[in-house]
């Protein structure tokens, strides 16, 4: 999918991010009444990698069914039956495989950190096996490994049937530990870098292609001759509900990162190829400034080539075993904007091309005559238990891997430099942040929930200041420490601040006296004790929701944000301090320089 390989003459090995014009394929089921998706079946080869998206309000149904043929019986009721599957079991995942050597089933439980994956919100699931270890990784939790024997070291785990969402009445599989139907959404089903396409299915009942819906629309009353006509929609912007989330949809080619922990696509090559000769090119776009984008190396790293994003402008470096040659560019990569980059060593030089803008080029360093690496090319980041020793502090710049290499290869996306936390989400953007007697904060958000923790910055006694959106109002609270003073912006048209539009947030703080502004409408409040005019805090400032041990004083309500955050400034006097979200120091289900959907 997307990928274009070329047998290189001269021993030139290049490699195309790109996207044919050709129609987009379904990627998407809903099950709602039961039922499954049959696909052709794909094996799971001792090198091979597996990722999904499925969102529910069920607490149990088959994600996938992979199943195998006794070669002697064909009948699944022999107890040597290769098979793997992913269930979503009273509200966790359960993940079984059996190679189909006679040994016992191997299993992998993945508990939900809210109690439930039926949550209603969209969760990832990848599965990544080499050859006896298989990782699983739901969302940024941990990741869980089961190990298959060692029969099963090299061994293909074949597979004849592969079920999305269930399986067929009549078939009696009693490997499975369940048989009830997924109800929900599931999509993005990635096989070995491959996007499984849905109107390629074998077979198929009550699932509807190319929708992701939790449960039936409901149906409109039809016109008939003696029914009374349903009235036309009122013109005045009065929201009655809150703005429904969209994802953003499949873009053919484009491969996106940063969004999970130790993001990264594993691209074979025949290393061979390399050897005299380096051709790597990618169109990419970011608004991060630090991230590795690709890494090949040598089973000692000791020959390695990289290409890495520095404080906004990219770096090509490697090394055939006598010393680092380093090329940087002049162009800054950082900017939201789509370039196309083509890094290349040959004839003992190295250059790299930015939109067709060379760098000087670059003599190598030593007296190495070939790159001598492994056949992988790990793009847009590192398996989390892969341990290079030549990006320098590229997994430091950003905790959790968010950020590692928040770019997208490929076409374009509708994203821009914001923040999008996830259902329960947390970001502290500084340690300690004293608020004294005046403070104003600006900010901009876009939501479709009516409420959620925007800001709170508190001490452990009672001083502190938050921001919050609680049943659809914007509230401001401040405490110097003699009460709480409140300025509440309450919207003329309920739902107005979860309409998904992004909107403008001023909130001052002077001494004993509060003003809130939201989109140009103002409310102010103040306190009777015009003598304690001061806020003594030094703490974190959190951003879209607090952790579970940290008190907020000036808080209502523990509910996590959701939505984007962009544009967040705090103001003492001549200081202006605009805060980058991708630095924060601690970032917990929060996705810096990310906002899907379409602008408004």
């Amino acid at each position: 999918m997307g990928r274009k390989w070329a047998e290189p003459s001269a021993c030139t090995w290049e490699l195309t991010v790109f996207s044919p014009l050709c129609d987009q394929p379904i990627q998407s089921v809903s099950f709602l009444r039961g039922g499954y998706v049959e696909l052709p079946p794909t094996s799971l080869s001792p090198e091979s990698e597996l990722l999904a998206t499925f969102a529910t309000q069920n607490n149990s149904g088959i994600i996938l069914a992979a199943l195998g043929r006794d070669a002697e019986k064909q009948n699944r009721r022999q107890a040597h039956v290769p098979f793997f599957s992913i269930m979503l079991v009273e509200g966790h995942i359960e993940v079984h495989v059996s190679s189909g050597d006679g040994t016992s089933l191997r299993k992998a439980l993945l508990h939900a950190p809210t109690g439930t994956y039926g949550d209603r919100q969209e969760h990832s699931i990848s599965l990544v096996r080499n050859r006896r270890i298989i990782t699983v990784q739901l969302d940024e939790t941990s990741p869980v490994e089961l190990k298959l024997s060692a029969l099963a070291e090299s061994k293909t785990i074949n597979i004849s049937n592969l079920y999305i969402g269930g399986i067929p009445e009549d078939e009696e599989i009693p490997m499975l530990k369940m048989r009830k139907s997924f109800q929900g959404c599931i999509k993005n089903l990635i096989f070995n870098m491959e996007l499984l396409d849905f109107t390629r299915a074998v077979g198929h009942e009550q699932a509807d292609l190319d929708t992701c819906l939790l449960s039936e629309r409901p149906k409109l009353p039809l016109h008939g001759e003696d029914s009374e006509l349903l009235p036309e929609p009122s013109t005045l912007p009065h929201p009655e509900q809150c703005a429904v989330d969209i994802a953003p949809g499949y873009v053919p080619g484009a491969y996106q990162f940063g969004l999970s922990q130790s993001s990264h696509l594993m691209l074979p090559f025949n290393q061979s190829a390399v050897r005299r000769r380096l051709l790597v090119q990618l169109t990419i776009r970011t608004f991060a400034s630090s991230g590795l984008i690709y890494y090949m190396a040598h089973q000692n790293q000791v020959d390695y080539a990289t290409l890495q994003l520095h404080g906004g402008y990219l770096h090509f470096m490697f090394d055939l075993g006598k010393g680092r040659t380093k090329v940087s560019h002049p162009t800054l990569l950082s900017d939201g904007k789509w370039h196309t980059v083509k890094t290349e060593y040959f004839k003992r030089k190295g250059v790299m091309t930015v939109d067709g803008q060379e760098s000087p080029m670059v003599t190598m360093v030593g007296d190495g005559t070939t790159l001598d690496v492994e056949g992988m090319l790990y793009l847009g980041g590192l398996p989390s238990q892969y341990r290079a020793r030549n990006i320098g502090n590229m997994r430091k710049r950003n905790p959790k891997g968010l950020g590692e290499s928040d770019l997208l290869v490929g076409k374009k996306l509708d994203t821009e430099e914001e923040l999008e936390p996830d259902p329960d989400p947390k970001s502290a953007v500084k340690e300690g942040y004293r608020v004294r007697s005046d403070l104003n904060i600006t900010l901009e958000f876009r939501t479709s929930s009516e409420n959620g923790v925007l800001l709170g910055i508190s001490s452990a006694k009672v001083d502190a200041i938050g921001l919050e959106i609680v049943s659809g109002k914007l509230l401001f609270h401040v405490n110097n420490g003699a009460g709480r003073i409140t300025a509440t912006y309450e919207p003329r048209a309920a739902k107005t601040l979860c309409d998904g539009r992004w909107h403008t947030l001023q909130a001052n703080k002077s001494k004993h006296r509060v003003i809130l502004t939201v989109d140009g409408n103002t409310v102010s409040a103040e306190s009777p004790h015009t003598q304690s005019t001061s806020a003594d805090t030094n703490n974190p400032i959190y951003v879209g929701g607090y952790p579970a041990n940290v008190k907020q004083n000036c808080l209502s309500s523990r509910a996590s944000f959701r939505g984007c955050l962009r544009k967040l400034t705090l103001i003492k006097g001549q200081q202006v301090q605009s805060y980058d979200l991708n630095t924060a120091f601690d970032l917990q289900g929060v996705f810096p320089h990310s906002c899907p959907g379409a602008e408004s």
